[in-house]
Protein backbone atom coordinates (compact mmCIF):
# COMPACT_ATOMS: atom_id res chain seq x y z
CA UNK A 1 0.00 0.00 0.00
CA UNK A 2 1.13 3.55 -0.61
CA UNK A 3 2.35 5.54 2.34
CA UNK A 4 -0.38 7.10 4.44
CA UNK A 5 0.15 10.70 5.40
CA UNK A 6 -1.96 12.72 7.78
CA UNK A 7 -3.24 16.01 6.48
CA UNK A 8 -5.32 18.78 7.98
CA UNK A 9 -8.53 19.43 6.10
CA UNK A 10 -8.72 22.92 4.58
CA UNK A 11 -10.77 25.62 6.23
CA UNK A 12 -14.41 25.38 5.24
CA UNK A 13 -16.27 28.18 3.49
CA UNK A 14 -20.01 28.45 3.07
CA UNK A 15 -21.06 30.01 -0.21
CA UNK A 16 -24.20 31.37 1.43
CA UNK A 17 -22.49 32.95 4.43
CA UNK A 18 -19.13 34.33 5.41
CA UNK A 19 -17.98 31.51 7.64
CA UNK A 20 -14.64 29.88 8.25
CA UNK A 21 -13.73 27.00 10.54
CA UNK A 22 -10.33 25.84 11.63
CA UNK A 23 -10.24 22.04 11.99
CA UNK A 24 -8.95 21.88 15.55
CA UNK A 25 -10.77 18.59 15.85
CA UNK A 26 -12.63 16.29 13.49
CA UNK A 27 -15.84 14.32 13.48
CA UNK A 28 -16.80 11.36 11.33
CA UNK A 29 -20.16 10.03 10.25
CA UNK A 30 -19.90 6.28 9.89
CA UNK A 31 -22.96 5.21 7.91
CA UNK A 32 -23.89 1.59 7.27
CA UNK A 33 -26.47 0.62 4.66
CA UNK A 34 -28.08 -2.72 5.46
CA UNK A 35 -29.08 -4.45 2.23
CA UNK A 36 -31.29 -7.38 1.33
CA UNK A 37 -30.19 -8.12 -2.22
CA UNK A 38 -28.00 -7.12 -5.16
CA UNK A 39 -30.58 -4.73 -6.59
CA UNK A 40 -30.47 -2.69 -3.39
CA UNK A 41 -26.68 -2.67 -3.47
CA UNK A 42 -26.69 -1.45 -7.07
CA UNK A 43 -29.13 1.34 -6.30
CA UNK A 44 -27.30 2.47 -3.16
CA UNK A 45 -23.91 2.42 -4.85
CA UNK A 46 -25.24 4.33 -7.86
CA UNK A 47 -26.59 6.93 -5.44
CA UNK A 48 -23.32 7.20 -3.54
CA UNK A 49 -21.11 7.36 -6.62
CA UNK A 50 -23.17 9.65 -8.83
CA UNK A 51 -25.24 11.75 -6.43
CA UNK A 52 -24.05 11.93 -2.82
CA UNK A 53 -20.27 12.02 -3.12
CA UNK A 54 -20.21 14.60 -5.95
CA UNK A 55 -22.62 16.73 -3.90
CA UNK A 56 -20.45 16.41 -0.79
CA UNK A 57 -17.44 17.44 -2.86
CA UNK A 58 -19.29 20.50 -4.15
CA UNK A 59 -20.23 21.52 -0.62
CA UNK A 60 -16.90 21.54 1.27
CA UNK A 61 -16.40 17.81 1.93
CA UNK A 62 -13.35 16.95 -0.16
CA UNK A 63 -13.16 13.23 0.61
CA UNK A 64 -15.61 10.49 1.50
CA UNK A 65 -14.96 6.77 1.77
CA UNK A 66 -17.20 3.95 0.57
CA UNK A 67 -16.45 0.32 1.40
CA UNK A 68 -18.00 -3.10 0.97
CA UNK A 69 -17.39 -6.22 3.00
CA UNK A 70 -14.44 -8.43 2.16
CA UNK A 71 -16.28 -11.60 1.21
CA UNK A 72 -16.72 -13.41 -2.10
CA UNK A 73 -20.45 -12.89 -2.53
CA UNK A 74 -23.70 -11.91 -0.87
CA UNK A 75 -22.91 -8.34 0.12
CA UNK A 76 -25.26 -7.21 2.89
CA UNK A 77 -23.70 -3.90 3.92
CA UNK A 78 -22.16 -0.79 2.41
CA UNK A 79 -20.06 1.41 4.71
CA UNK A 80 -19.69 5.17 4.20
CA UNK A 81 -17.20 7.39 6.05
CA UNK A 82 -17.71 11.17 5.87
CA UNK A 83 -15.35 13.56 7.71
CA UNK A 84 -16.44 16.90 9.14
CA UNK A 85 -14.61 19.65 11.01
CA UNK A 86 -17.50 20.25 13.43
CA UNK A 87 -21.02 19.00 14.21
CA UNK A 88 -22.45 22.27 12.89
CA UNK A 89 -20.89 21.56 9.49
CA UNK A 90 -23.02 18.42 9.23
CA UNK A 91 -26.23 20.45 9.36
CA UNK A 92 -24.93 23.06 6.92
CA UNK A 93 -23.78 20.50 4.39
CA UNK A 94 -27.04 18.56 4.59
CA UNK A 95 -29.01 21.76 4.02
CA UNK A 96 -26.87 22.68 1.02
CA UNK A 97 -27.21 19.22 -0.50
CA UNK A 98 -30.98 19.15 0.00
CA UNK A 99 -31.24 22.23 -2.22
CA UNK A 100 -28.72 21.05 -4.82
CA UNK A 101 -30.64 20.53 -8.07
CA UNK A 102 -28.03 18.25 -9.61
CA UNK A 103 -28.06 16.07 -6.50
CA UNK A 104 -31.85 15.90 -6.45
CA UNK A 105 -31.95 14.85 -10.10
CA UNK A 106 -29.27 12.18 -9.82
CA UNK A 107 -30.57 10.84 -6.52
CA UNK A 108 -34.19 10.57 -7.69
CA UNK A 109 -34.34 6.77 -8.02
CA UNK A 110 -32.83 6.34 -4.56
CA UNK A 111 -34.80 9.08 -2.82
CA UNK A 112 -38.12 8.07 -4.35
CA UNK A 113 -37.80 4.29 -4.18
CA UNK A 114 -41.28 2.79 -3.68
CA UNK A 115 -42.29 0.86 -0.60
CA UNK A 116 -42.52 -2.27 -2.75
CA UNK A 117 -38.87 -1.92 -3.81
CA UNK A 118 -37.00 0.06 -1.14
CA UNK A 119 -33.45 1.23 -1.78
CA UNK A 120 -32.17 -0.46 1.40
CA UNK A 121 -33.36 -2.28 4.49
CA UNK A 122 -32.18 0.25 7.09
CA UNK A 123 -29.42 2.84 7.58
CA UNK A 124 -27.35 2.93 10.76
CA UNK A 125 -25.32 6.07 11.46
CA UNK A 126 -22.83 6.86 14.19
CA UNK A 127 -21.10 10.16 14.95
CA UNK A 128 -17.50 9.75 16.05
CA UNK A 129 -15.24 12.39 17.55
CA UNK A 130 -11.60 12.05 16.54
CA UNK A 131 -9.11 11.26 19.28
CA UNK A 132 -7.13 14.31 20.44
CA UNK A 133 -4.34 15.30 18.03
CA UNK A 134 -5.45 12.83 15.34
CA UNK A 135 -6.95 13.61 11.94
CA UNK A 136 -8.06 11.65 8.91
CA UNK A 137 -5.18 10.19 6.92
CA UNK A 138 -5.02 9.78 3.18
CA UNK A 139 -3.14 7.32 0.97
CA UNK A 140 -0.59 8.95 -1.31
CA UNK A 141 -1.45 6.50 -4.08
CA UNK A 142 -4.26 4.08 -4.82
CA UNK A 143 -3.30 0.42 -4.77
CA UNK A 144 -5.24 -2.76 -4.04
CA UNK A 145 -5.69 -2.80 -0.28
CA UNK A 146 -7.99 -3.92 2.47
CA UNK A 147 -9.30 -2.05 5.49
CA UNK A 148 -10.00 -3.34 8.97
CA UNK A 149 -12.70 -1.51 10.93
CA UNK A 150 -12.35 -2.29 14.63
CA UNK A 151 -14.63 -1.37 17.50
CA UNK A 152 -13.77 -1.71 21.18
CA UNK A 153 -16.80 -1.69 23.46
CA UNK A 154 -16.42 -0.92 27.16
CA UNK A 155 -18.56 -1.75 30.17
CA UNK A 156 -18.63 1.88 31.38
CA UNK A 157 -17.87 5.40 30.20
CA UNK A 158 -14.92 5.54 32.59
CA UNK A 159 -13.44 2.36 31.14
CA UNK A 160 -13.95 3.67 27.61
CA UNK A 161 -12.13 6.91 28.43
CA UNK A 162 -9.31 4.94 30.02
CA UNK A 163 -8.90 2.86 26.86
CA UNK A 164 -8.74 6.03 24.76
CA UNK A 165 -6.09 7.32 27.16
CA UNK A 166 -4.13 4.13 26.51
CA UNK A 167 -4.16 4.93 22.79
CA UNK A 168 -3.42 8.65 23.00
CA UNK A 169 -1.44 9.08 26.20
CA UNK A 170 0.43 5.80 26.60
CA UNK A 171 1.73 5.35 23.08
CA UNK A 172 -0.55 2.66 21.64
CA UNK A 173 -1.19 4.76 18.51
CA UNK A 174 2.55 5.18 18.10
CA UNK A 175 2.95 1.40 17.99
CA UNK A 176 0.41 1.13 15.18
CA UNK A 177 2.22 3.80 13.20
CA UNK A 178 5.69 2.38 13.81
CA UNK A 179 4.64 -1.11 12.75
CA UNK A 180 3.05 0.16 9.52
CA UNK A 181 -0.65 -0.38 10.22
CA UNK A 182 -1.42 2.76 8.20
CA UNK A 183 -4.22 4.06 10.46
CA UNK A 184 -7.00 6.00 8.72
CA UNK A 185 -8.85 7.39 11.74
CA UNK A 186 -9.41 6.97 15.46
CA UNK A 187 -12.70 8.02 17.01
CA UNK A 188 -14.89 7.86 20.08
CA UNK A 189 -18.54 7.20 19.32
CA UNK A 190 -20.54 10.10 20.76
CA UNK A 191 -23.84 9.18 19.07
CA UNK A 192 -24.70 5.70 17.88
CA UNK A 193 -25.28 2.09 18.96
CA UNK A 194 -23.15 -0.05 21.27
CA UNK A 195 -21.88 2.86 23.34
CA UNK A 196 -19.53 3.35 25.04
CA UNK A 197 -17.09 2.39 22.31
CA UNK A 198 -14.14 3.57 20.29
CA UNK A 199 -13.72 2.77 16.62
CA UNK A 200 -10.72 2.92 14.34
CA UNK A 201 -9.68 1.89 10.84
CA UNK A 202 -6.35 0.49 9.66
CA UNK A 203 -5.13 -0.74 6.27
CA UNK A 204 -3.12 -3.59 4.80
CA UNK A 205 -1.97 -4.79 1.41
CA UNK A 206 -3.76 -8.13 1.87
CA UNK A 207 -4.86 -10.69 4.47
CA UNK A 208 -1.39 -12.25 4.93
CA UNK A 209 -0.03 -8.75 5.61
CA UNK A 210 -2.80 -8.22 8.17
CA UNK A 211 -1.88 -11.42 9.99
CA UNK A 212 1.81 -10.52 9.96
CA UNK A 213 1.16 -7.03 11.33
CA UNK A 214 -0.98 -8.27 14.20
CA UNK A 215 1.60 -10.93 15.05
CA UNK A 216 4.26 -8.21 15.22
CA UNK A 217 1.98 -6.07 17.37
CA UNK A 218 1.39 -8.85 19.88
CA UNK A 219 5.11 -9.43 20.34
CA UNK A 220 6.11 -5.75 20.35
CA UNK A 221 8.11 -4.76 23.44
CA UNK A 222 6.38 -1.41 23.85
CA UNK A 223 2.95 -3.04 23.63
CA UNK A 224 3.94 -5.64 26.23
CA UNK A 225 5.09 -2.85 28.53
CA UNK A 226 1.89 -0.82 28.17
CA UNK A 227 -0.48 -3.77 28.42
CA UNK A 228 1.27 -5.09 31.54
CA UNK A 229 0.26 -2.00 33.54
CA UNK A 230 -2.59 -3.23 35.78
CA UNK A 231 -4.86 -0.21 35.22
CA UNK A 232 -4.68 -0.74 31.43
CA UNK A 233 -5.56 -4.43 31.45
CA UNK A 234 -7.93 -5.22 28.59
CA UNK A 235 -10.11 -7.24 30.95
CA UNK A 236 -10.93 -4.00 32.78
CA UNK A 237 -11.28 -1.68 29.80
CA UNK A 238 -12.66 -3.69 26.87
CA UNK A 239 -15.74 -5.89 27.09
CA UNK A 240 -16.05 -6.74 23.38
CA UNK A 241 -14.03 -6.27 20.18
CA UNK A 242 -15.53 -6.45 16.71
CA UNK A 243 -13.53 -6.55 13.49
CA UNK A 244 -14.95 -6.03 10.00
CA UNK A 245 -12.81 -6.48 6.90
CA UNK A 246 -13.60 -4.08 4.09
CA UNK A 247 -12.50 -3.20 0.58
CA UNK A 248 -12.82 0.29 -0.93
CA UNK A 249 -15.08 0.79 -3.90
CA UNK A 250 -13.54 2.08 -7.12
CA UNK A 251 -14.97 5.54 -6.40
CA UNK A 252 -13.99 5.73 -2.73
CA UNK A 253 -11.91 8.81 -1.94
CA UNK A 254 -10.34 7.25 1.17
Amino acid sequence: MGAVTATVLPAVSNANAMHTEVPIEEYYELRVYNLKDASQQNLVEDYLQNALIPALNRHTIKRAGVFTELKPEGQTKVFVLIPYVSPSQIDRVQNLISGDKDYIAKAAAYLNAPVTAPAYDRIESSLLKAFPHTILATASEKKPRIFELRQYQSASEAAGKKKIEMFTGQGEIDIFKRLGFNPVFWGETVIGPQRPNLTYMITFDDLPAKDAHWKAFGSDAQWKKISSVPEYADALLVSKITSTMLVPTAYSQI
